[in-house]
């Protein structure tokens, strides 16, 4: 596999943020579902997809960087002997010197701790894997928060029914072990990206969910009971008197599940639907108004006014 870095676009020196922008902008150019028809950009969006789960891993990048694994997250070759010069090239099999390799690094790691038992005792690099398949999979707000099983259709045509985990969020991430494409050392993943649609009603406040709910001015007066849609489906919620709009009330265990597992909550402000001025409960509010005037007494009062 190239350079992980010139695959994505990015310098050596790239920030996380800007090694997941750029794979972002590649992985939608080139998703398989938007490219039916072109199986050389679905093989670079896998490859790209490799690319990033290598430069995302703190500890895998540091070693590419180093040296220590290739693009495909192989071991290097431990030494790279040939050329002129009487090197070492009698090994069977041999390592040939890929570029400027640094001998002092090499002979240090040779003779220091990498020697088995009878010598140089140097193996082989595994097989490499398949390339892994990205996907990306758009989960409801509701199933999201209440981490419904989801099913997902693989490139082979296979389904298989995913477990949601906690803490689950746009940009989630889960591997399917073996369900990517075939190499010499066996298959590699199926890396699922989650994606959680928003929703018309609800929002989501970290492991909360938020939800204004309109209530008439009799059920914010009088209070009562009124119902109340959640992720889970409606249930009732007690209103209690006097209630002014903007005040927050809780659903214990109604929101998102997070990573520790519990549940937040929902929270639901009260916001008073005021009706038309045609509404048969204006005309009997005016009514109402006229009559007790003078007992109503003045909400501005604390302004000032």
């Amino acid at each position: 596999m190239a350079d992980p870095y010139t695959t994505l676009g990015v310098a050596r020196g790239a920030t996380e943020a800007d090694i997941k922008k750029a794979y972002r902008k590649l992985a939608k150019e080139l998703h398989p579902d938007k490219n039916k028809d072109n199986p050389k950009a679905t093989e670079r969006f896998s490859t790209v997809t490799q690319a990033y789960d290598l430069l995302s891993d703190k500890d895998k990048r540091a070693r590419f960087d180093r040296g220590e694994i290739d693009g495909d997250g192989n071991p290097a070759a431990p030494f790279g002997y040939g050329g002129g010069g009487g090197g070492f090239r009698g090994q069977p099999g041999g390592f040939e010197q890929q570029g400027g390799a640094d001998f002092g690094d090499i002979f240090e790691g040779l003779f220091g701790g990498r020697r088995g038992g009878g010598g140089f005792g140097g193996r082989a690099a595994p097989p490499p894997k398949g390339a892994n398949i990205g996907y990306r999979l758009a989960v409801s707000f509701e199933d999201a928060a209440s981490l419904a099983p989801q099913r997902i259709t693989l490139g082979d045509g296979k389904t298989i029914d995913l477990k949601l985990p906690s803490g689950v969020e746009t940009g989630t991430q889960m591997r399917l072990g073996g369900k990517g494409e075939p190499g010499p050392g066996g298959p590699g993943d199926a890396v699922v990206t989650i994606e959680i649609s928003n929703h018309r009603f609800f929002k989501r406040d970290g492991d909360a969910v938020r939800l204004d709910l309109p209530v008439t001015i009799a059920e914010a007066v009088l209070g009562g009971p009124v119902k109340v849609p959640t992720v889970d489906g409606p249930v009732m919620l007690n209103i209690p008197a006097a209630s002014s709009s903007g005040k927050v009330l809780r659903l214990k265990g109604r929101g998102f599940t997070g990573k520790t597992g519990l549940r937040g909550d929902q929270l639901v402000t009260l916001m008073i639907s005021v009706p038309a001025a045609d509404d048969p409960t204006t005309e009997a509010l005016k009514t109402w108004s006229e009559s007790a005037r003078e007992n109503l007494g003045n909400p501005r009062a604390g302004l000032g006014v």
